[in-house]
């Protein structure tokens, strides 16, 4: 394949994991405890994150279609794989899981923007503070999947461009 394709290709892949994966790091350990400290308003800091997230989702998903459509390249590009899914060689077996935790991580990720968010808002709009609470733990916990998911994708890129 072209080498400035496969170039490309990279290029884009890199930067939209940097965008996702990056964005879910930083909220997590960056932003929300500092929005802890400083407000000390679990309000505040509720709409804030919310501000945030409004700002980040579609940068999330416009990373996950550039992950996709740079990714189809990448994996025809690499000559060590056979065929995809086929676990004789230990290349093969990393590929799969690196795909297998990232679909994880898409469906985790559009699960929470189209439909958990939606039953965060109805119940909070009926008053339900405690189902609310739980919808909310339930949310950051899926955030917090991504992240040891997101992480876990990073390791088996590492084995890959190792070998």
């Amino acid at each position: 394949m072209d080498l400035w394709i496969v170039s490309l290709s990279h290029f884009l892949h890199i930067s939209a994991t940097v965008v996702w994966i990056g964005g879910i790091f930083m909220t997590l350990l960056v932003i929300l405890p500092g929005s802890k400290a400083a407000l000390e308003s679990a309000p505040l800091v509720g709409k804030l994150m919310k501000e945030i997230g409004q700002r980040f989702t579609p940068l999330a998903n416009m990373s996950i279609l550039i992950l996709i459509v740079s990714g189809l390249p990448l994996l025809y590009a690499n000559r060590n794989s056979t065929s995809f899914g086929d676990p004789s060689t230990i290349l093969n077996f990393v590929i799969f899981y690196k795909l297998a935790f990232v679909a994880v991580m898409v469906c985790i990720h559009l699960y929470r923007g189209s439909i958990l968010n939606k039953k965060i808002i109805v119940s909070a709009t009926q008053g339900n503070e405690e189902k609310t609470a739980g919808l909310r733990k339930l949310s950051l916990d899926l955030v917090r999947i991504n992240l040891i998911l997101g992480i876990a994708v990073l390791l088996l890129t590492a084995v890959l461009i190792s070998s």
